[in-house]
């Protein structure tokens, strides 16, 4: 049985974060989502490519705001205007910190309750996502039993991660620098990319639903989308080009054995899920979250399942994505040259469906 809903969320602290995502839609694209980085005084990092999403389905209660916000006290508040403000400085949550602030905004600020609600449903023990070793994969015993692997972690988790997948340390590496990079230049060339039209291919910005949601969550992103066909070189910032086209290679490998192993797990033939169309395409979502000064009151991703077929997720060392399971919130401890997946919303309708369908046929 495919859980209905897998959901996560990226806690801030005071560190700098950084998550890649790769996110897979059926018969549409691959989606690389976000850099979670960790950023201390030295400038260390961890990337974060959460890509947690502008494809994401939110879960969360919408709550009304509390009378009194921890950085705001006046009744003349006007959201409007501090959205409006913050938007047209096109520097996103990283233009706050390097201006200095000591609080952050109130549009920030999630409200009392959802707080004391999230840390009531804390898990403080060590139970672990399940990681799922996929060297010796052409060995067919081996497979039989990552098979297996992949088929209860799915039905009892939603996630797992996978290490020796194939995927040199040093792509992950590079990818993760790269969108660091971008986010650390120069602000003048990272407005050359700021954008809310969700046509243009290369988008910057800081929250895809900054104006619609209840709080902004404390990230800013780029969102490189190339549904179609392959993604343009030259359409892609300079100073992370060469590290995408790279990463965006072996990633897809890797999205095509995911989904072998998924439709062998389902007892179907391995190239089903491939066959009709659920590895199409990419799209990269590079989430960045800087350093908070108050990160007990915000958070880097809302709590959200994502919409999509499957989503990978590139962390550092640094901890900051935590998942819901039975009822509690989890923390995804990083796993060197690791992989977080997510099974997707419609990719768990499919398997409900295709293991209901199978299961009709042999009776």
């Amino acid at each position: 049985m495919i859980p209905l809903m897998s959901s996560y969320k990226i806690k801030r602290n005071n560190l700098f974060l950084l998550n890649l995502y790769i996110n897979f839609f059926h018969d549409i694209h691959i989606r690389i989502f976000s850099i979670l980085g960790n950023y201390l005084n030295t400038s260390q990092i961890f990337f974060p490519f959460f890509f947690f999403n502008p494809k994401k389905q939110s879960n969360q209660e919408l709550h009304p705001a509390p009378e009194k916000m921890a950085s705001e006290t006046s009744v003349d508040y006007d959201r409007t205007k501090e959205l409006k403000e913050f938007d047209d400085t096109k520097a996103g949550v990283k233009g706050l910190v390097d201006a200095g602030i000591v609080s952050i905004p109130r549009m920030f600020i999630r409200p009392a309750e959802e707080l004391a609600v999230e840390e009531l449903n804390s898990c403080q023990t060590n139970i672990k996502v399940p990681i799922i070793d996929l060297s010796k994969i052409q060995d067919d015993s081996r497979r039989k039993e990552i098979v297996d692997e992949v088929r209860i972690a799915s039905a009892e988790w939603g996630f797992f991660q996978v290490i020796n997948h194939g995927i040199p340390l040093s792509v992950l590496d590079e990818m993760i620098d790269g969108v660091r990079m971008f986010n650390e230049q120069d602000l003048e060339l990272k407005k050359e990319f700021y954008t809310r039209e969700v046509t243009k291919k290369v988008r910057f910005n800081s929250n895809y639903d900054l104006y619609t949601s209840l709080t902004a969550d404390w990230r800013d992103t780029l969102n490189l989308s190339f549904l179609d066909s392959d993604p343009d070189p030259e359409e892609m910032p300079a100073v992370c080009r060469k590290s995408t086209l790279e990463y965006t290679k072996y990633i897809r490998r890797l999205g095509e054995t995911l989904f072998q192993l998924l439709s062998e797990a389902l007892g179907l033939q391995e190239d089903y899920l491939g066959s009709i169309g659920c590895a199409k395409g990419c799209s990269i979502v590079c989430h960045y979250y800087p350093v908070c000064p108050q990160p007990e009151l915000t958070l880097g991703v809302r709590k959200h399942a994502d919409a999509g077929i499957l989503t990978l997720l590139l962390q550092n060392e640094i901890s900051g994505l935590q998942v819901l399971h039975e009822g509690q919130w989890f923390d995804v401890q990083p796993t060197r040259g690791g992989l977080v997946v997510n099974i997707g919303d419609l990719l768990q309708d499919m398997l409900v469906y295709l293991t209901s369908r199978s299961a009709q046929s042999k009776s």
